[in-house]
């Protein structure tokens, strides 16, 4: 049976942190579904359609990482899609307690479903999409912090929101 597992996150846009884990994670299992989910507590910057083009180009030629859509519970997603594994970045100790409520509760849900964490990379650690939305629409650089097509991706949008 193949080792599948899902990356869940809304990727507005997707950041070199996310890279960073997506890539590593993709190496220890067979298949790796990168989740693409609104995030209903904030507005999008990003359409899940642009969202997707951008995670398409970003990790466009890496071998086993698929990228769809979720809607609804993660664990209703992760059965459907034949998934056991959990992959979450965790950057700082302020991200643990909520990715840990939300372990146990998807635990809770479905007892056969792990959540294993990720450590991003000391460079990547700083990394969140909401610091790099907030830089771009300053018209600061991110191209350190994202890939170069997300970096275009950002220019033409608050280009466009002038």
């Amino acid at each position: 049976m193949p080792k599948i597992a899902i990356y869940a996150g809304s990727f507005d846009p997707i950041t070199r942190g996310h890279e960073d884990v997506i890539k590593r994670a993709s190496q220890f299992v067979d298949k790796l579904i990168v989740a693409v989910a609104p995030n209903l507590s904030k507005q999008s910057l990003f359409t899940l359609e642009e969202r997707f083009d951008m995670i398409g180009e970003v990790l466009n030629g890496h071998e086993g990482i698929e990228v769809h859509r979720l809607d609804g519970l993660l664990v209703d997603f992760a059965a459907k899609m034949g998934a056991n594994l959990l992959v979450r970045g965790l950057r700082a100790v302020s991200d643990f307690e909520y990715e840990f409520q939300m372990a146990l509760m998807n635990r809770t849900l479905s007892p056969n479903l792990e959540t294993i964490f990720m450590v991003p990379s000391v460079e990547t650690t700083y990394i969140s999409s909401s610091i790099i939305r907030e830089v771009a629409k300053y018209g600061g650089d991110v191209k350190d912090v994202v890939h170069p097509y997300v970096a275009s991706a950002l220019r033409l949008k608050f280009a466009h929101n002038s």
